[in-house]
């Protein structure tokens, strides 16, 4: 007898517990949600418009990343987090983004930089658009499609993990973010062309550098640290 399948309704609140614990986890990163501030359970449900069941279970999440931290009687307050923190972040995906650029360089064949060349295409038109959701996917779908040239699905399975401390929607909306994303995409492109590994690694290596310090400069002017 085949096992019975998993209940739709236990599927769906383990979905609204990873999108709950992704709104806190990029409303943490972004400045949103400072350290010290305690989240509620009632408010953020509310907020979401979800039941309390997924906001408990997101935050059980979030404490195991240390993100946030129970305090008895008075419940999840946002953890404290540093310059070198997000350093750190970035440090660990540049390290591995790296590592799956120089495999991208050596494997890479003339079919998938074509590709990658219409998927930066398409990030320049959400861009130029100016949709913040378009723009996010577009960047997305390039650097899924990048990693899926290397076959090391584990190492990009780490990367995608970790890249779930990065508020997206921050760097999305920025327009000079964005230019310089299409400007960095098409020398990728250029660089892939002529199988030239040290600058694929390099040019992957200077989004990670640009985007901790994008990210570190808008915490610094919310006087995060302060």
């Amino acid at each position: 007898m085949n096992a019975p399948a998993t209940p739709r309704p236990a599927r769906r609140r383990e979905q609204l517990s990873d999108e709950v614990a992704g709104h806190l986890r990029a409303a943490i990163m972004s400045g949103s949600l400072p350290p010290g501030t305690f989240v509620r359970l009632d408010e953020t449900a509310a907020q979401l418009g979800v039941s309390i069941t997924p906001v408990r279970e997101a935050l059980r999440t979030l404490r195991g990343e240390g993100l946030v931290q129970l305090e008895p009687h008075r419940g999840h307050v946002v953890s404290p987090f540093t310059r070198d923190d997000i350093a750190d972040i970035f440090w660990l995906q540049g390290t591995i983004a790296a590592e799956l650029a120089a495999t991208a360089a050596r494997r890479v064949n003339d079919a998938d930089i074509d590709e990658l060349e219409r998927l930066t295409e398409a990030l320049d038109a959400a861009v130029q658009g100016g949709d913040i959701d378009s723009i996010a996917h577009a960047e997305f779908n390039f650097h899924r499609r990048f990693n899926h040239i290397t076959n090391r699905m584990k190492l990009a399975w780490f990367l995608l993990n970790a890249a779930r401390y990065l508020p997206p929607h921050i760097y999305a909306s920025d327009p000079s973010w964005g230019v310089e994303a299409v400007a960095n995409h098409r020398q990728l492109v250029v660089a892939l062309r002529q199988r030239d590994v040290d600058e694929v690694v390099r040019l992957t290596r200077s989004q990670f550098d640009d985007g901790a310090r994008r990210l570190t400069s808008l915490l610094d002017d919310l006087g995060l640290w302060t």
